[in-house]
């Protein structure tokens, strides 16, 4: 059994192949994989598919051939990642989490969240995925991503959106948001694994929420990665390489 494998999990709307930039650039071996309704898994009907529950359980099922791994996850895919670490801490050698944050603790920003991934999961299903492809491009959270990234890299990531399945991206809204995920803020202090927090440098909201998240982790660093916003692995794939590496190393 492997004890040096690196698992990476991708945020919404992305896919095992969106996360090829920081996957390429670590040392095999090196697995990729798709989250509920998102890359080549198959949108479900069933909404149940669509928790933190079933997300781990599907990467533990994925992994069941390693001991332990080093856990890796972008944004809900860092959701998903704490979820893992916490449900499976021996199996989760290192974890490396990239502009994520633990939930929303306050009921009403909560509320709020939940009202706002509920309407937007409706007009994804009603508008269908072109109109999504533009809004999700134009939102400031990835204003950096419009002049640090090529025109190419831009296409690029229109194509990955474009071929996601709408019904797969409400339902994972509506299931693994991050208003809809119960914040585990309070269990951080349960995470025995060294942890890296990563952020970019322009991503200020995020990277307040790494401080926030490293004072309750016991083996915490946060890694705020030079010129990058909220996806460094895309902005800035050698620092964010360079910093899951020393993570799952230690």
């Amino acid at each position: 059994m492997s004890t040096t494998a690196t698992v990476v999990l991708h945020g919404f709307t992305g896919s095992a192949a969106a996360m090829d930039p920081l996957a390429s650039r670590l040392p095999d071996p090196v697995m990729a994989l798709d989250l509920p309704g998102h890359g080549r898994e198959p949108a479900s009907d069933d909404p149940s598919d669509y928790n933190m529950a079933a997300a781990a359980a599907g990467v533990v099922s994925a992994t069941a051939h390693l001991e332990q791994f080093g856990l890796v996850g972008y944004s809900m895919g860092g959701r998903v990642a704490l979820h893992v670490a916490l449900a499976y801490p021996d199996r989760v050698a290192a974890l490396a989490l990239i502009g994520t944050r633990a939930g929303i603790d306050d009921p009403a920003e909560r509320a709020e969240r939940i009202a706002a991934d509920e309407a937007l999961a409706d007009r994804i299903e009603s508008e269908g995925i072109q109109w999504f492809a533009d809004y999700w491009a134009d939102r400031p959270l990835f204003a950096t991503q419009r002049h640090r990234l090529s025109v190419d890299q831009q296409a690029e990531l229109r194509v990955q959106r474009l071929a996601c399945d709408p019904r797969g991206l409400a339902l994972s809204l509506r299931g693994m948001g991050a208003g809809a995920v119960e914040p585990i803020s309070c269990r951080l202090g349960e995470l025995s694994m060294p942890c890296a927090l990563i952020v970019g440098e322009d991503d200020t909201r995020f990277a307040a929420i790494a401080h926030d998240m490293a004072t309750a982790i016991p083996q915490a660093d946060v890694c705020v990665i030079p010129d990058a916003g909220h996806a460094t692995h895309l902005e800035a794939p050698d620092a964010t390489a360079a910093a899951v590496i020393k993570c799952v190393s230690s």
